[in-house]
């Protein structure tokens, strides 16, 4: 696992934005699945617009996500973004697990200063994959232990099984869990519906991803903020928990995504809240914190 970060800090970071480039001759849409997200085609986000936008809401920095379900797994925008701004952005790519050269692309990629992976597994526009665990996906599990980056998955509750057998497998990759895999928190305390991501708090690699998908669940039906961030804080703890706007995708903008997710974390304590909004992305991503 990656280890903490040493003394304060106080800023906003997003692990979790996307960004669409106005170039689609240079950039070429190939989304995962074939289908473009609504999102990438209506409410497209340039990285020269995503800097406007973080400064409006005072986010310092961000690891800007491949947009899959616009590019797929050609992350070339992704890197050539990063490029020129390395003391704001860092980048998460994307790969085919379960394609023979997955290891070869992941070195490619982070030879490109990309330091964090992403498996799409499920999403607006595909429907839950059954690869989770395939052993064919163990060489890129492998390369990420070896390089020593994070991966991010984006997955739905049926996953879960799959998901805790890799966590057991590789215990020293650190995974985030986008959008705590969108469980479903409208039956209120204890959330019973949601038991099975809090138990895999049982895994030290495992961090958990908020985005505002998860602010606006958490006070749907008989769920309310009050009663779920401090129970997840009190089951993961604050520092392998951190926040990601998921803008565009999550219309903006940004400050308003800031905005509202601040106010749903309220009720925490300030040392909780700079883990959850700075000090847990800098624990993950350390090129943000070198710059």
């Amino acid at each position: 696992m990656i280890g903490a970060p040493s003394g304060n800090t106080i800023m906003t970071i997003d692990i979790h934005p996307h960004i669409i480039s106005t170039d689609a001759v240079r950039y070429p849409n190939a989304p995962v699945g074939g289908h473009k997200s609504t999102w990438s085609k209506d409410r497209p986000v340039s990285v020269e617009h995503m800097i406007v936008e973080m400064d409006q809401a005072g986010v310092a920095k961000s690891a800007l996500v491949q947009a899959c379900t616009c590019y797929g797994h050609d992350n070339s925008y992704v890197a050539d973004a990063v490029a020129p701004y390395p003391q704001r952005f860092t980048g998460v790519f994307s790969v085919d697990p379960l394609a023979s050269e997955a290891p070869e692309k992941i070195r490619y990629w982070t030879g490109r200063n990309l330091t964090g992976m992403r498996f799409f597994t499920a999403g607006s526009t595909t429907a839950q994959v059954d690869w989770v665990d395939d052993p064919q996906t163990y060489p890129a599990w492998e390369c990420a232990a070896e390089i020593g980056i994070p991966l991010c998955i984006q997955m739905t509750g049926k996953a879960i099984p799959q998901l805790r057998r890799m966590l057991e497998r590789f215990p020293m990759v650190s995974v985030i869990l986008d959008h705590l895999a969108k469980p479903t928190l409208a039956d209120g305390p204890p959330y019973a519906a949601a038991a099975d991501v809090f138990a895999l708090s049982e895994f030290p690699n495992l961090y958990l991803k908020v985005t505002p998908w998860t602010v606006a669940e958490a006070q749907n039906g008989l769920a309310t903020h009050a009663t779920f961030f401090p129970l997840r804080v009190s089951k993961f703890g604050a520092s392998r928990i951190a926040w990601g706007s998921n803008y565009p995708a999550s219309e903006g903008p940004l400050a308003r995504l800031v905005k509202s997710s601040r106010e749903a974390m309220a009720m925490l304590s300030d040392e909780d809240r700079e883990w959850i909004f700075a000090k847990t992305a800098l624990q993950l991503y350390q090129a943000l914190a070198a710059k």
